[in-house]
């Protein structure tokens, strides 16, 4: 089974779904990674401003990320951060059509559509643009997750509130999630802040206890097709 999973920036991937990317990876389905945006540039006022080194460590961490968690193999498409909105949606869905095309996926996870974060809501529906349910489309089940500062911080007014239906016992990877995180030094947060290892291992111990495990992440159905 071949399992793609598409986030806007560096870090969302595991944030969003690290443990699953692990367990998934050990029990041997072939995992892939995309990641449109280059994640860095929208602290700076002009894109130009940025130091191509900071951009180019980014996308190391990325790498190191993937190879941490098991991953078959991430595509990085360098797309601006915090700017996908200045994009015409077409460009965004064409390039998600054309790694579907190469890699046939049966399922994929993504951002959920209510993010406050704006790239994350465009990669929602650049997603489910490219995965519609026409004849030779093989993608069966697409799921969405959630990334702390972004889902929780829209308070369910920027959209459908995220409202999880699948979960994942992560109990055997969540600690490979955190060593993942942790090569993402500069995005993660002391805690009380949610991008915060605490914080983050404190969500998944309560989704697990709501589900009867020790620890697993949440996920939205969005589509299956059997």
């Amino acid at each position: 089974m071949n399992v793609l999973v598409i986030s806007a920036h560096p870090d969302d991937e595991v944030l969003g779904c690290g443990g699953t990317i692990a367990r998934l990876a050990r029990e041997g389905e072939r995992v892939y990674l995309a990641v449109l945006g280059e994640g860095i540039t929208s602290r700076y006022e002009d894109r130009k401003e940025a130091d191509p080194s900071l951009v180019d460590g980014i996308r190391h961490r990325c790498k190191e990320a993937a190879k941490t968690l098991g991953a078959e193999d991430l595509f990085l498409f360098g797309l601006s951060d915090n700017r996908f909105d200045t994009i015409p949606l077409l460009d965004i869905v064409k390039k998600i059509e054309k790694l579907i095309g190469n890699l046939s996926p049966t399922i994929i996870y993504t951002h959920h559509e209510g993010d406050l974060n704006i790239d994350h809501s465009i990669t929602y529906r650049a997603v489910l643009t490219a995965t519609r349910p026409i004849q030779g489309n093989g993608v069966r089940d697409i799921y969405t997750f959630e990334v702390p500062s972004s889902t929780d911080w829209a308070f369910h007014q920027s959209g459908q509130s995220f409202q999880p239906n699948v979960f994942m016992d992560i109990t055997e990877t969540l600690e490979t999630k955190i060593q993942a995180l942790s090569v993402y030094e500069t995005e993660m947060r002391a805690f009380p802040h949610p991008r915060s290892a605490k914080a983050i291992q404190a969500n998944a111990r309560r989704w697990g206890s709501g589900v009867g495990c020790e620890a697993a992440e949440a996920f939205e159905l969005i589509r299956s097709i059997r």
